[in-house]
Parts: C-alpha cells; sequence; structure tokens
C-alpha cells in the first residue's frame, strides 16, 4: 500500500500551469460560488464535480499558509452564495437594513469558510497530493460541520447526487460516503487531465458499485395496510404567524382546512402551526383530539411545549419550554421535544453569562430560550406504528435522524420554512429530507406551514409535493417499513474509519518519501 501511495503521490508528466496566488484565490472563489449549483432547486449534478475539481487543481503546489488562502476564498464563496437565502429571514423579516444584512450573510461566509481554510492547509501540510487524501478530508471537513458550535451542516456534496445514483451509497454508510465518492471522482478527473489516467479505473468501480447497490433493498414494506395520511399546508405568512391578533385565525386555517380530512389515518399539521402553549389552548386541543377519534383519525401537530410546573409568575412565562410534536386521536398518543435549536432562533448561546453580565436580560422575555429535549426519545405511536419524529432544520444531522429511526416505520418532519420564502433555502432543506430517506430505508412524512410539503419515498424520490405559498391538503397512501439499512446500525463510523486510515497512510508515506529526499549533511572541511 505505501508503494501506491509513493506512485500516486509521484509526479508524472502533465502538469497544470501555476496561477498567481490573487488568482487562484479569485477562481476559488468563483469555483465555490457556483457549487450550490448542483443542489435543488437546479440540481444541476455536474458542478458538485467541477467546483471541487477546481478546488482540487488549484492546491497542487502550493504552501499550507497559500492553501489555507485559497480554501478559505472557496468556502466564502460557497457559503455567501449557498447559504443567501439567510438574507431574507435576517432582512425581509427581521426588519436589518440590507447594508447590515449583507455585512452578516459576509460574517457568515468568513466564518464557515474556516473549515475549507483549515482544510485545504492540513491537506497541503501534511499529506500528497491525491485523491486518496483530498476525499478524506473533505469528509472529515464536511463531519466537522455537523457538531463544531452545535453545527451548521449544510452545502455538502452528496446532497446534489440525491437520486443520481451515486446516492445509492448512502444506506450504506451515510451522506458523507456519497461525498466521499463525489469528491474522489472530481479528484480523480483532474488527475486524468494532468496524463495520470490510471485514476479513471477506481473512479469507474466507484460508480459501477453504487449502481450494483441501486439494486439492493434493504427495507420492506410491511405486511399491513397503508397508512392514509393527510398534510395541512395553512401558509401563514411568518410576519403575521406570531401575532397575537391573529392567532385564532391561524387555527381556524388549520381546523377548516381540515375538515375534509378527519376519517383518514392520520392527518398532520406543520411546526408551530398551534402558534400558543398547549396550556394556554387546551380547550382547542381537546376538541380537535375529540372529533379526530370520532372520525377514526390520528392528528399530529407541532406546538410549541411549555412544562406546566415550571410557570413563573414574575415574568409571566414559563422558565421551561420546547418546539415540540404531539401526537392525539385515536390510537395516538406521544410528544416529542426539539432537540438541535436554532442558534438565536430558538435559544441564546452564552445567555447565562449574557444574564451575568447584564441582570437585566434575566427578566426579558423576549429574550427566553426554548429548552433542547433529551435524545432517545420514544417515537410518537399513531395508528400501531412508530413515527420517527425531526423538527426543522433537525434532518440536516445525519445521526440524529438516524438515531430516532431506529426501530420505527416511518419518518416525520414539520418545519416551518417562511422565513426563506422564495428562496432556495427550502429546496435544500427538503432534498436532505430526501437523503434521510434513502439511509433510512423509509417514507418520510413532511408537512410545512409554507412549503415543501412532500411524502418522500424509501429511495429518497419525492412521491408527491404540494406547491409553495399556497394552502392546500397533501395526501397519500404509505406503507409501513421494515428492516434496517447498514447505516441505521453503524451510523458515520465506516466512513470516518475509512477517511481515518486513509489519511494516516497518507501522512505516513508523505513522511517517508520526504525522508529520503532530504540530503544527509556535509560537513565543512
Amino acid at each position: 500500500m505505501r508503494h501506491l501511495f509513493a506512485r500516486l503521490n509521484r509526479k508524472k508528466t502533465g502538469q497544470l500551469p501555476q496561477l498567481p496566488l490573487i488568482s487562484a484565490m479569485i477562481f476559488a472563489l468563483l469555483a465555490g460560488a457556483m457549487f450550490p449549483l448542483a443542489l435543488s432547486p437546479y440540481e444541476w449534478w455536474w458542478f458538485a464535480l467541477i467546483s471541487p475539481a477546481i478546488f482540487y487543481a488549484l492546491l497542487n503546489n502550493r504552501t499550507a499558509g497559500q492553501a489555507f488562502l485559497i480554501g478559505h476564498s472557496y468556502g466564502f464563496g460557497l457559503w455567501s452564495v449557498g447559504a443567501f437565502w439567510l438574507y431574507t429571514s435576517i432582512h425581509v423579516y427581521g426588519d436589518t437594513p440590507m447594508p447590515l444584512a449583507l455585512a452578516m450573510i459576509a460574517f457568515v461566509g468568513l466564518g464557515m469558510g474556516l473549515f475549507n481554510a483549515i482544510q485545504a492547509a492540513l491537506y497541503r501540510r501534511f499529506f500528497g497530493h491525491s485523491p486518496l487524501t483530498f476525499a478524506p478530508l473533505w469528509v472529515v471537513a464536511e463531519w466537522s460541520k455537523t457538531w463544531v458550535f452545535t453545527g451548521f451542516p449544510w452545502l455538502f456534496a452528496g446532497y446534489a447526487f440525491t437520486t443520481y445514483q451515486l446516492d445509492n451509497f448512502a444506506p450504506v454508510a451515510g451522506v458523507f460516503a456519497v461525498s466521499f465518492v463525489v469528491i474522489f471522482i472530481a479528484a480523480a478527473l483532474v488527475e486524468c487531465i494532468k496524463g495520470r489516467r490510471y485514476w479513471i479505473l477506481p473512479s469507474l468501480l466507484l460508480v459501477g458499485i453504487a449502481v450494483a447497490l441501486g439494486q439492493v433493498q434493504w427495507t420492506t414494506p410491511k405486511n399491513s395496510r397503508p397508512l392514509t395520511v393527510s398534510l395541512i399546508q395553512g401558509n401563514i405568512p411568518q410576519d403575521l404567524k406570531w401575532l397575537t391578533e391573529y392567532q385564532g385565525q391561524t387555527l381556524a386555517v388549520y381546523a377548516n382546512l381540515s375538515q375534509s380530512e378527519w376519517g383518514r389515518d392520520l392527518v398532520v399539521w406543520p411546526e408551530s402551526s398551534i402558534p400558543l402553549f398547549q396550556t394556554d389552548v387546551q380547550p382547542f386541543i381537546d376538541a380537535v383530539s375529540d372529533y379526530a377519534k370520532k372520525n377514526g383519525s390520528s392528528w399530529v401537530t407541532g406546538i410549541p411545549y411549555a412544562e406546566p410546573d415550571t410557570y413563573n409568575p414574575n415574568i409571566d412565562s414559563y422558565d421551561v419550554f420546547y418546539n415540540g410534536i404531539m401526537a392525539a386521536g385515536q390510537d395516538s398518543h406521544g410528544l416529542y421535544k426539539k432537540q438541535r435549536l436554532v442558534p438565536f432562533g430558538e435559544y441564546i448561546p452564552l445567555s447565562g453569562a449574557l444574564k451575568w453580565v447584564l441582570p437585566s436580560v434575566k427578566n426579558d422575555v423576549s429574550l427566553s430560550s426554548f429548552t433542547a429535549g433529551g435524545s432517545n426519545q420514544k417515537p410518537l405511536m399513531v395508528k400501531g406504528h412508530a413515527l420517527a419524529a425531526a423538527i426543522c432544520y433537525e434532518v440536516a444531522y445525519p445521526n440524529l435522524t438516524r438515531n430516532n429511526a431506529l426501530n420505527s416505520d416511518f419518518l416525520v418532519t414539520l418545519s416551518n420554512d417562511a422565513w426563506f420564502t422564495g428562496t432556495d433555502g427550502p429546496w435544500q432543506h427538503l432534498q436532505m429530507v430526501q437523503m434521510r430517506s434513502k439511509e433510512t430505508g423509509r417514507w418520510f412524512i413532511r408537512a410545512t406551514n409554507t412549503g415543501v410539503t412532500a411524502f418522500i419515498n424509501p429511495q429518497g424520490h419525492i412521491d408527491r409535493l404540494l406547491k409553495q405559498d399556497v394552502r392546500g391538503v397533501l395526501r397519500g397512501d404509505l406503507p409501513a417499513m421494515q428492516g434496517s439499512t447498514p447505516y441505521m446500525r453503524f451510523g458515520d463510523w465506516p466512513i470516518l474509519i475509512l477517511s481515518a486510515l486513509l489519511l494516516l497512510l497518507g501522512g505516513w508515506v508523505r513522511y517517508q518519501n520526504r525522508a529520503t529526499t532530504v540530503k544527509p549533511w556535509k560537513h565543512r572541511k
């Protein structure tokens, strides 16, 4: 294996011209900016190969410091364009002045770009120029985005191939395995252009394996009647959703849309479709639940859930409350509390320190934070079926969804993407849901306030969806699934271990090669 690495790292005939550093940074910026075109709603998957291929080529023969700057330029372009949908929530709904909103987007790009910068610097400092080390480092960088500073796991390379053959690695080892293959092929293409055509063989082998894996059925339908499901999309504008004077109208919208659906097995309302604590609207909840029971239906809805025994009369609010999903109606029960909260959206980081530094914050209800739910929560039970739940951007965390999906029949996610109306954000979000279905081999039921409401089949394909920004109902008959994919059993560990082994071996070969090329010290006469 050492000789293989040595041969693959050895300079051969073709070499790409090296650009001046500033030119390389500009090309890296443009390469990063083009990557989001590979994702939904565009789905021009070839940009997921072209973009990292350019990045890989620009790093050739660079110092670690130069690689850091090139990597940061790439990451800045990637995030400034790929996450520009944040601008709508910051400027339009957050009333932030345009210059400041743009500055905040740039700050996100600068911060998240550090992942690519550090990746590139480590790559050039410790490893030889090879797809066998570039792809593993890319995977480590993506994986780090799921936990560093609570995580922002967006814009992964593997998502570009949802429903495009290479995603068949997802049930085996998750989205990071798909990313590994994508980046390996992208780097191998560069090597082929440089004249090292032997890289085409492992690339074709990976594609062949992906096609073969597509013939494997990891999970199968249960021998039971399909579950008849209705998803309610209320399309409540974000600027009205939480207004006190509009709360009654919001409840009426969902109640009226559901009238024709009672009698089906399951009726699902989206995240925070009830914009009040359950303690404030218990008569309404009881009435809907009773009506569902009379018609033989189960009911799942998003709701802010307050712990009744934590009411604080000093601030007229609750000390502990959750972003939750509850199940009620016939043969249904359960409560899921969101585990991954949105920083500054659902909780204030370091709020304890803020309350110590600024005592006035302690009694400011507007700065109160949701509490994160515990791990290993029980699934919702609906008509004898276990529904693994996720709220909003929790589905961006592969391992969290995998853990919740264990011993489940269906997956259900409730979301409110009204913050990002008219942007790419909701479609990128939906693409992640597709990947989670592929990883777990289960139907994903997705109910949203403004879209994209959809049913995703176990192959990760959109079975049907409801148009955005309309009020309506989406119906489907879904079979419960049984069995487990390898990813459900082993999680991210196989691809992370493989990446670690390749990096250790690649680093060792680089060290050995450098040691053999160092000239012996010449003593002075």
